[in-house]
């Protein structure tokens, strides 16, 4: 069982202080990130075998980022450097409760110039989930690239996990945001999304208008009050999460879809029937990565994971 993530690698800068604006921080702690390859390092921190592919700037912060993931033991075969531009930058604050805004450093950044040329679909035939995110839909060439390896996923009949993160900052407009983001609704069969996302697609809480004949699976995620999966026969499962003071919520999503995918996959052939302890186990895994600054320095490891819900359900 091995998960192959497609998308975008990048520097976060995390402000020293909560509840500040990016200008108004003192300082950054420098943290690994991007949607994709904080799920490479979470199915990889949690065990189980992961791959990325991507493009990075030929420059330190690539380097440095390839590192990362090696040392994470995620394989980075897919990885290409761009000698066109940097490795992407983001500059995250984060509220009180721990919530996050965004500045981005993509003007362009090497990721947005990944060709469909670049795309190794060897890697993709040896996995046996593709996923990825909808920020690769925003620009050409790499957007082509994306199209490229979902349609070789889907025909070599692989598990494919979308999360549609809304960066709206990136997007031209709305309503390029939102046609880009529906895009990726054609060839997922799991489906995460979060509350504000899906409210900006469908203008509420229904997730009718987002079901697709591929899709298995919806999950949507509501911050510290957990996640209501959803299957297409209607009926729905909810989970109130766990409770934790947050620190930085970057990368909580990220985890939940690896633990989601590792649950599915174990238990391919019943996981309807196993959802309950899915889920509860994917809200663990959200929880504990909101306990630290930074994506993957803050993911938790199996076994910290199966502690912290034995701890958790002794407490409560």
């Amino acid at each position: 069982m091995s998960v192959l993530c497609f998308g975008e690698l990048l520097i976060d800068f995390v402000a020293l202080e909560m509840g500040v604006t990016v200008g108004d921080a003192s300082g950054f702690v420098k943290a690994p990130g991007g949607a994709p390859a904080n799920v490479a390092a979470a199915v990889a921190r949690l065990g189980y075998p992961s791959a990325f592919m991507g493009q990075v700037g030929d420059d330190p912060f690539g380097r440095y980022l390839a590192g990362v993931l090696a040392a994470e033991n995620v394989d980075i075969r897919g990885l290409t450097y761009s000698s066109e531009a940097r490795t992407a930058l983001a500059f995250v604050s984060n509220t009180a409760d721990g919530d996050r805004s965004f500045m981005f450093y993509r003007h362009p950044s090497a990721d947005m110039l990944m060709r469909p040329a670049d795309v190794d679909t060897a890697l993709i035939d040896d996995c046996d989930v593709f996923h990825h995110g909808s920020i690769t839909f925003i620009r050409e060439p790499a957007a082509s690239a994306l199209r490229l390896a979902l349609d070789h996923a889907q025909s070599r009949g692989k598990f494919i996990s979308y999360d549609p993160n809304l960066r709206l900052p990136l997007w031209d407009s709305e309503e390029a945001a939102k046609a880009g983001m529906r895009s990726g609704l054609e060839t997922a069969n799991l489906l995460k999304i979060s509350d504000e996302e899906l409210e900006f697609l469908t203008g509420g809480a229904d997730v009718s208008p987002l079901w697709r004949d591929s899709l298995e699976l919806i999950c949507v995620t509501y911050g510290a009050k957990g996640a209501i999966a959803h299957l297409k026969d209607g009926a729905r499962l909810e989970h109130s999460g766990y409770a934790v003071k947050a620190t930085d919520t970057t990368g909580a999503g990220d985890a939940f879809v690896a633990a989601m995918l590792i649950g599915i996959l174990e238990n391919r052939d019943d996981w309807r029937a196993r959802l309950p302890e899915i889920l509860d186990f994917a809200n663990a895994i959200g929880a504990l990565t909101c306990l630290q600054k930074g994506a993957i320095p803050s993911l938790p490891t199996l076994a910290a994971a199966r502690a912290f819900q034995l701890s958790y359900t002794q407490q409560n």
